[in-house]
């Protein structure tokens, strides 16, 4: 005897419905990426955990998390090579880095990044921990940047420890 379609079609609704009923289509994706372990937001209670925070954020293009990275007195240092004629070192602050960043991220729908050895570490400033990391980042699938993240890292009251200062020293 074969089933009558009046008597499946309700049963494969039910099955579509429950199964695919717990998706949310605007939650960040969570599993694995590329063969590595799950890629989870920490507590920031080291400069390591922020560095996860930071490749969760550029990962999930999530500007909120992003945001809790930089402390109130962050500054972004870059080489320009238009300033001046000849080229040297500018920067930005707070502000401009989350407009700078939040438009990155709603232009690019893909990004992998890589933190790869860290090359220094200065623990000698009161309070600050300075951490020279070498990167790989791919944005949009196809544009590369490479090179070393200078971070300088700040721990609050509450123990939660924030960027308060990145040189960015990439190759292009």
């Amino acid at each position: 005897m074969t089933p009558k379609p009046q008597t499946i079609l309700p049963f494969v609704l039910f099955l579509v419905l429950f199964l695919g009923g717990c998706w949310n289509p605007f939650a960040p994706t969570k599993g694995a990426l590329d063969g590595e372990v799950s890629l989870i937001l920490t507590d920031q209670r080291s400069p390591d955990d922020v560095l996860q925070n930071f490749r969760y954020a550029y990962i999930y293009r999530d500007s909120v998390a992003y945001s809790k990275l930089l402390d109130t007195s962050f500054i972004f240092l870059y080489y320009d090579p238009e300033l001046g004629g000849t080229g040297g070192q500018d920067f930005w602050g707070r502000d401009t880095e989350l407009r700078t960043t939040g438009r990155l991220f709603r232009t690019y729908d893909q990004f992998t990044l890589v933190w790869n050895a860290t090359i220094a570490k200065d623990t000698s400033e009161t309070g600050v921990i300075s951490l020279t990391k070498t990167f790989d980042l791919t944005i949009g699938g196809n544009d590369n940047i490479s090179g070393n993240a200078v971070f300088d890292f700040i721990e609050d009251p509450e123990g939660i420890w924030r960027i308060t200062r990145w040189k960015d020293e990439s190759i292009y």
